[in-house]
């Protein structure tokens, strides 16, 4: 299983300041559609509402098709679990700290079959993974103050 964790700011010295309100908002606006957000995706579907708070959809990033099952639970984390597709597992977006102190921290732990845990494979794998989820998540953020009005400083 690759587990991965990292966090960053969403406001810097530069920048006119977002809310948690405005990174809340903008983390269900890219729930319901990433492709603004994430420039991997190449499809995002909603494709069943189960609740107001629960939903899934249809992806494709890099090629790869998938499934996965959103969790909306505000204000402070979105829950992806991945049920279909070549790689499964879970990824939150998750809010921390004040509106005067505010990160985004990504997670993901995912299990990719038919490579051995712990392998130069899985490493990889995972190093990659990191590099573009912490890509997505600067995208994101910057694509929230586009929506919101608030640019940089």
């Amino acid at each position: 299983m690759i587990y991965v964790s990292h966090v960053l700011p969403v406001n810097d010295n530069d920048s006119i300041p977002l809310t948690r309100a405005q990174l809340w908002d903008g983390l269900v606006m890219k729930a319901n559609n990433a492709l603004p957000f994430v420039a991997a995706m190449s499809e995002c579907t909603v494709t069943d509402r189960i609740s107001d708070t629960v939903f899934d959809r249809d992806i494709v990033v890099n090629g790869q098709a998938s499934t996965e099952r959103i969790t909306l639970q505000e204000p402070k984390r979105v829950v992806f679990t991945r049920i279909a597709g070549s790689v499964l597992g879970t990824i939150a977006n998750e809010i921390e700290g004040d509106d005067n102190d505010l990160r985004l921290r990504f997670s993901f732990a995912l299990v990719i079959p038919d490579v051995e845990p712990g392998s130069a494979e899985e490493d990889a794998y995972a190093e990659g993974m990191k590099s573009e989820y912490l890509k997505a998540v600067e995208s994101t953020i910057a694509t929230v103050r586009q929506m919101t009005g608030t640019p940089t400083a």
